[in-house]
């Protein structure tokens, strides 16, 4: 990569949702560029598509953005010496660039409907051509334009195509040129005044000074259009870099169909926010050496260019999950404690809450459930904890396999547990855990054969924390509680 240092890039989603996955990496590389070059890191976000916007979406994306570490330098939210940075408020600065390309004869009005449009379409196809848009002898003037208006037609810009090649010089897929054949007279200003996005985001560019920009392959087809607008209207052109495209194990579009897509929804999944950057960043590049696991500043050092691929990326989501696991393990207890609290906050309905747990009761449930994947884990294993007594249901596999089974030996055994259990004080896990083994040893039967009809009786099912642990969080008086009510409630 030859970028110049510094950089300036840009990041410019629009508010359509929560940030992407492919979004996310986006933003990554164009932060590690900025930050390893000492440059810019530019926040946009590109609102001229009215149609598509999603109020409250810029906001989700600043948030899903700083929830995995990258802040910007300039941009929606910090201010810079280039803004506005919303583009719909930047519509007077996209007229006069738009005056300029209608002055020097670069574009020209249009005043066709979706009806016409559509039937020349329709007589390209039938002769087998690819449809360009027909460039009249001569431009339409303003009275022209003013007849338009008046007879209710929808007016438009389209940009005069230069008719000659256009050669993207990629950092990632290299050379690409496409013929003057190729590149048709498209519209850069809509029947309702609004910029297209070709227009506003080479206009955007030039303005805030952008140097290098990197973005999704999806882009690469649009591109030769952008380096045409900007020769016209003399603009720099940027170094530009494609990223390929990310793909599903099985190799078709990431999509909701395989689970989650979007950044926000991997944080509600309870994953650590510096393990889902560093799973991104491997999609589609290397830093070497079979290397796999890095913090951003590790990122920053080895991040290169030169070293993203052109195949498209795989979404692997179990190894994801493997990294969470592996970094769960090696992570600090604070660390955990105030991710822990994170995952609360965005997952306000869980069982398990903020408001149920103080600072000791998050670090306790860190350490009952060692070895889990995510934060869902400790809801999945723990959340019958935070229940009401009286929303304790068996399931009913659970019942078949542990308490009914062997002529109900699982309910005698909770039976003879009661008393034996009301005579523990104080009651500790320790304690708990020592009686139970006593009566294994008494009966001759395995653990299992003790504590599980008691594990099926206070949680509903048969997975939870290690049992001394699960009735000591519980307390003497709920765990007693459950199992009187199991009994009570036995078919």
């Amino acid at each position: 990569m030859s970028s110049p240092s510094p950089a300036r890039v840009r990041f410019a989603p629009s508010p359509t949702g929560h940030l992407h996955i492919g979004g996310a990496r986006t933003a990554l590389f164009n932060w590690l560029i900025a930050r390893q070059t000492g440059g810019t890191f530019i926040l946009r976000i590109e609102d001229t598509d009215t149609a598509r916007n999603v109020e409250g979406a810029d906001q989700k994306i600043m948030e899903d953005l700083r929830w995995l570490g990258l802040q910007w330098d300039e941009g929606v939210g910090v201010g810079g010496p280039n803004g506005p940075y919303y583009q719909s408020q930047r519509l007077d600065y996209y007229r006069s660039v738009l005056k300029r390309l209608l002055d020097s004869g670069n574009a020209y009005h249009a005043f066709d409907t979706a009806e016409e449009l559509e039937a020349m379409r329709a007589e390209a196809e039938a002769q087998k051509k690819a449809f360009m848009y027909p460039r009249p002898a001569t431009f339409p003037d303003e009275n022209d334009v003013r007849k338009a208006r008046q007879a209710g037609r929808p007016v438009v810009v389209r940009f005069k195509a230069a008719g000659q090649d256009v050669t993207v010089r990629d950092e990632v897929m290299g050379d690409v040129t496409i013929s003057a054949s190729e590149l048709d007279d498209f519209i850069i200003c809509k029947a309702d005044g609004m910029p297209t996005y070709h227009l506003a985001n080479v206009a955007d560019d030039a303005a805030m000074g952008v140097t290098f920009v990197l973005r999704g392959q999806e882009f690469l087809s649009q591109t030769p259009r952008h380096i045409a607008l900007q020769r016209a209207l003399g603009f720099a052109t940027p170094q530009y870099a494609h990223l390929p495209l990310i793909m599903d194990m099985q190799g078709r579009k990431l999509s909701k169909r395989d689970g989650a897509v979007e950044v926000f929804a991997f944080r509600q999944a309870g994953y650590l926010p510096e393990v889902l950057v560093n799973f991104i960043a491997l999609l589609g590049w290397s830093p070497g050496q079979d290397r796999e696991k890095m913090t951003l500043q590790e990122m920053v050092e080895l991040f290169s260019v030169d070293r993203i691929g052109r195949t498209n990326a795989r979404f692997d989501r179990d190894k994801l999950i493997a990294f969470n696991t592996d970094a769960v393990a090696s992570t600090g207890e604070e660390r955990l404690a105030a991710t822990l609290d994170d995952y609360l906050t965005v997952n306000p309905d869980l069982r398990i809450s903020r408001a149920k747990l103080d600072e000791a009761a998050r670090r306790y449930l860190l350490r009952i459930n060692r070895g889990f994947r995510t934060f869902a884990d400790i809801e999945y294993k723990c959340g019958f904890i935070y229940e009401a007594d009286e929303n304790i249901a068996c399931d009913p596999d659970a019942v078949k396999k542990v308490l009914a089974k062997g002529e109900n030996a699982g309910y005698q055994m909770l039976e003879s547990l009661v008393p034996r259990l009301e005579s523990v004080d104080p009651w500790t896990a320790e304690n708990v855990e020592s009686l139970l083994k006593q009566i294994g040893e008494e009966r001759s039967v395995n653990m299992g054969k003790v504590a599980q009809p008691i594990r099926v009786a206070v949680s509903g099912s048969t997975v939870s924390p290690p049992i001394g642990e699960t009735l000591a969080m519980l307390g003497k008086e709920k765990s007693l509680k459950r199992i009187r009510q199991c009994l009570a409630r036995r078919a």
